[in-house]
């Protein structure tokens, strides 16, 4: 009887928990740079959240070292709900392939909240090439082995690792040059001065429709239903699949009934139409997926980038 009653406690304790948070405004981490992309992700879905809750997400910039010292600074907040950071699949998943001594560990300091989105990348070619499809890329690198280049927005990058997985998995060779971001990447390739990358939609989309570089196929493994016409990459090289994501994670002993809550409205606000519309614009796909379903993914994704770092021969540091 005692066990029952104390069940029956806690549950009521955590509901009325998670109905009386938030009590006060929430900080949201964003380990970028202020004016990105994931601002604006975060600012979309956020207003929607605080139209329901009626108290505001606070969104602060801590950018640097790709994206790790905004995310040590959530691992090390206090667990009450009102500390949240924009997780990427960079400092989450990649950074700890890459840094022997990361100030956080992705699994054990953090409470996964819900990944918000996908965000596929294309596979392009510059216009000069005569090259219509995937197929044919691989069989022109088969055919003229390390001739080929391919550029990325930097080393251990995910457009790097694209680049990479893509080597192993059709069995070809072809050389890696990296830049400073995308726009002198994808200037370059304008300029036929590379010849092919793999780029966030949002960011090549434009340059794609004007017929300045060449789509050949989206890094999903089916196609995305917002660009039905473009193939996926994983039509040629079965199982090939690499996407870009975000998420909100909670340091590591947040209740979880706040976290539950979070996740509930967050995943209510990515459904609304507007939202919807705002993501096919951006090239995103909504996901809002369950804590649990959350943190299963990052499991997956740290065994995935870890070999694909390891297959790219670059050294933890």
């Amino acid at each position: 009887m005692r066990l029952k009653l104390l069940l029956s406690m806690l549950l009521l304790s955590g509901s009325a928990l998670a109905q009386t948070w938030p009590a006060k405004p929430v900080r949201v981490i964003i380990p970028w740079p202020p004016g990105g992309p994931a601002e604006a992700l975060s600012r979309a879905v956020l207003t929607k959240v605080t139209e329901v809750v009626g108290q505001p997400f606070i969104l602060e910039a801590r950018p640097g070292a790709n994206g790790e010292i905004g995310t040590a600074l959530v691992a090390k907040a206090a667990p009450d709900g009102y500390t949240i950071l924009m997780s990427h699949l960079g400092p989450t998943a990649i950074s700890p392939g890459l840094r022997k001594d990361l100030p956080y560990d992705p699994l054990k300091d953090f409470e996964p909240i819900t990944q918000i989105i996908s965000g596929p990348t294309l596979l392009v070619v510059r216009s000069g090439l005569a090259i219509h499809s995937v197929k044919e890329l691989i069989a022109y690198a088969k055919a003229n082995p390390g001739k080929l280049s391919y550029a990325s927005v930097g080393i251990g990058s995910t457009t790097h690792l694209a680049g990479e997985m893509l080597n192993v998995a059709a069995g070809i060779d072809t050389l890696h040059v990296p830049y400073k971001g995308s726009t002198p990447a994808i200037t370059d390739m304008m300029g036929q001065r590379v010849d092919f990358a793999f780029f966030g939609i949002s960011g090549s989309i434009q340059q794609a429709k004007a017929g300045q570089i060449r789509m050949l196929a989206i890094s999903t493994l089916k196609r995305s239903p917002f660009f039905p016409e473009v193939p996926a990459v994983a039509e040629t090289v079965p199982g090939f699949e690499l996407n870009s994501w975000y998420g909100y994670m909670a340091p590591a002993g947040t209740p979880k009934a706040i976290v539950n809550r979070m996740y509930q409205e967050v995943a209510a606000a990515v459904k609304k139409p507007d939202i919807v519309e705002w993501m096919k614009q951006n090239g995103l796909d909504p996901v809002a997926s369950t804590p649990e379903e959350y943190g299963a993914h990052i499991r997956t994704e740290l065994v995935k980038y870890a070999k694909a770092l390891k297959d790219a021969k670059v050294q933890p540091n």
